[in-house]
């Protein structure tokens, strides 16, 4: 699926976020001989990053997207969303001044109003099925 602008973005600021959050809680976490991911994260903030940008990749909302704790899609586990909720307290206050716009963008992003998804229509069942039931029960 071709990402929009908004996710594109969603994913520089988690991206960030996590960077700031793993550079001040888990720089002497690293064993001795590993290897940092390509994004200079720990393994488990790697991880997070991967599944955040998985997650963002399959929104229902795309370009339309609300914040994601004004979304009444929850598409993070429980145990995820409690995790990017940490990093997102810690790192968001700490952005502003190496990531100026992606903090104005997420700031007005967070502002933005909440859509709910609206619900498929059923398969075969429409207004000449229905009708057609009505009738047949009447005689």
């Amino acid at each position: 699926m071709a990402q929009g602008r908004r996710i594109r973005r969603e994913q520089k600021t988690i991206g960030a976020m996590l960077a700031i959050y793993c550079r001040d809680h888990h720089a002497d976490r690293a064993p001795a001989g590993a290897q940092p991911s390509q994004s200079g994260l720990c393994p488990d903030c790697a991880a997070l990053l991967d599944y955040a940008r998985r997650r963002l990749d399959s929104c229902p909302f795309q370009e339309d997207k609300p914040a994601c704790n004004h979304c009444q899609v929850h598409c993070y586990s429980a145990k995820m969303r409690e995790r990017v909720r940490e990093v997102m307290r810690y790192a968001g206050p700490r952005m502003l001044r190496p990531h100026p716009i992606l903090s104005l963008w997420h700031l007005i992003d967070a502002r933005r109003p909440s859509r709910s998804l609206t619900p498929a229509k059923r398969v075969g069942v429409g207004p000449t099925e229905q009708g057609s039931e009505q009738e047949s029960s009447d005689q």
